[in-house]
């Protein structure tokens, strides 16, 4: 592969995860982890997720401000700390076959649980299920680069209305995206300095274009549409990458 067909598949990946974030309130950690993870391996590749997602969530949060639930962010948002930690220290003990396979199956586990969850979840109320939501996305975000799905679940069994759901994952998302870059970098399980440079600046365009054509779309694509995309996206990432991981364990 080119040195240029790094930084474009960044370009495109992120217009598309944050298009489609603005319109449903999830999609670029979704979509770019898996396929982040096929190109730059599922350390780089999270990392540079991560780094994105926590920069498209501020910008985000700021555009959807006026919905954003703070009190229930309080409850989840800080705990997502906790589960960075486990999952950094993980990361620095396994090999980068079962590292794929384990990004690969935490993803699809993921996607099964917003698919199937609202079904099977209970109603959900106390400070006990957001606490440990908090900490398993924290867990998932810093593994796989996706915070998402657990916390969506989470929000669906405490019934928070639709109105604030997308704009109060926003921060969430923040500190998750924060949390597990730092706790990777000082815990040395990840890094950037394999990355090429032309990663972030493509990186940062593909999120401003990709906001703005959220922007533009969002009155004319309605949200269950554009969260059904982004899940069948990421399942096919997902399941590529637990493939590949499989297919070198033990090469």
């Amino acid at each position: 592969m080119s040195v240029l067909a790094i930084p474009f598949v960044v370009l495109v990946t992120v217009i598309v995860g944050s298009c489609l974030q603005r319109v449903s309130g999830m999609g670029l950690g979704l979509i770019g982890g898996p396929i982040l993870t096929l190109f730059l391996g599922p350390v780089e590749g999270i990392m540079v997720i991560n780094v994105l997602a926590c920069i498209n969530a501020i910008l985000t949060t700021y555009s959807m401000r006026e919905n954003v639930a703070w009190d229930k962010w309080l409850r989840i948002g800080p705990f997502m700390v906790l589960g960075s930690i486990p999952a950094a220290l993980l990361i620095a003990r396994i090999d980068t076959s079962a590292l794929l396979v384990l990004v690969g199956a935490a993803l699809l586990i993921a996607l099964g649980v917003v698919v199937f969850g609202r079904k099977f979840v209970p109603e959900m109320r106390g400070t006990g299920p957001s606490i440990s939501a908090g900490i398993l996305g924290g867990f998932t975000n810093t593994l796989a680069g996706v915070a998402g799905p657990v916390i969506t679940v989470y929000a669906q069994a405490a019934r928070w209305p639709k109105s604030i759901l997308a704009a109060t994952l926003q921060p969430c998302f923040v500190i998750g995206g924060l949390s597990s870059v730092l706790t990777k970098y000082f815990l040395g399980s990840g890094g950037f300095e394999g990355l090429h440079w032309l990663v972030w600046p493509c990186g940062i365009i593909g999120m401003c274009v990709g906001i703005l054509l959220g922007k533009k779309i969002a009155g004319h694509v309605s949200r269950e549409k554009a969260h059904t995309l982004s899940l069948a996206l990421a399942s096919l990432g997902a399941l590529s990458a637990l493939l590949r991981g499989i297919s070198t364990l033990g090469a």
